[in-house]
């Protein structure tokens, strides 16, 4: 899979012009359960993920589940 380059900003945004063409090109054909998660794979999965958070954003999407698992996730970035 070539590396896609993620806009994820804290507010959510609508895609325009010509990448909206592209990121709706990455949106799966259909959506389905596979052994209890959505979609066969991860990569088709993280792709989805990274489509709806640019179109939510990050505020909205750390509002959701536990703030501490959040904070977790973030301490667990590099440098």
């Amino acid at each position: 899979m070539t590396e896609i380059e993620w806009k994820i900003l804290n507010e959510g945004r609508a895609w325009r012009g010509e990448e909206a063409r592209e990121r709706f090109d990455l949106t799966p054909e259909k959506l389905e359960m596979v052994h209890g998660k959505l979609l066969w794979s991860d990569d088709a999965r993280e792709k989805l993920l990274g489509l709806l958070l640019e179109n939510v954003g990050a505020d909205r999407a750390v509002q959701l589940g536990d703030p501490e698992v959040w904070r977790s996730a973030v301490a667990k970035l590099p440098g």
